[in-house]
């Protein structure tokens, strides 16, 4: 299934939710995505019903100003990415390269695990790009959506993609 409200007109990069089980921050997510003009794209299955309605409420009114994704599964994010070309960037507390030092590209797809378990070893491993957030080490993570805007803000700066320019 394919879901999407709103095309942009100038690509930039995309970002992923793999099975999210936060409602709120899914909607954030969203919002950072309206705000960037970067495509969100949700994989499945969420942790909470996933419906045009409820995306109203989780993404209040940016809902209509994001370009949204919806794939079933796994595996049909992972085809979309090979068959539009797109490199996958995988955000990791297990990953040993931080975000500043890689090098992104202008057509990569940011991808989060969910809030509670992340990505299972399976989808770690079928990633060949995976970056962290250097953190303390007496903390286990920080969230998700404050991770992607992070990185997301690096990415569009390297990139030169921020929405206004």
């Amino acid at each position: 299934m394919h879901l999407s409200l709103l095309r942009y007109s100038v690509r930039a990069m995309d970002i992923a939710l793999y099975q999210p089980d936060q409602p709120p921050n899914t909607g954030t997510l969203l919002r950072l995505g309206a705000c960037m003009r970067t495509p969100v794209h949700v994989i499945e299955p969420c942790g909470f019903p996933f419906s045009r309605r409820a995306l109203q409420r989780y993404a209040m009114d940016y809902a209509d100003l994001v370009e949204l994704h919806h794939h079933l599964d796994w595996d049909s994010f992972l085809n979309w990415c090979h068959s539009n070309g797109r490199r996958i960037v995988l955000l990791s507390t297990k990953a040993d390269s931080p975000y500043y030092d890689f090098d992104f590209r202008e057509d990569d797809i940011l991808l989060v695990g969910s809030e509670s378990t992340g990505v299972p070893e399976s989808v770690h491993n079928i990633v060949s790009e995976r970056i962290t957030v250097p953190m303390s080490p007496d903390v286990r993570s920080l969230n998700v959506a404050v991770s992607m805007a992070m990185v997301l803000g690096e990415a569009l700066r390297q990139t030169a993609s921020w929405p206004n320019s």
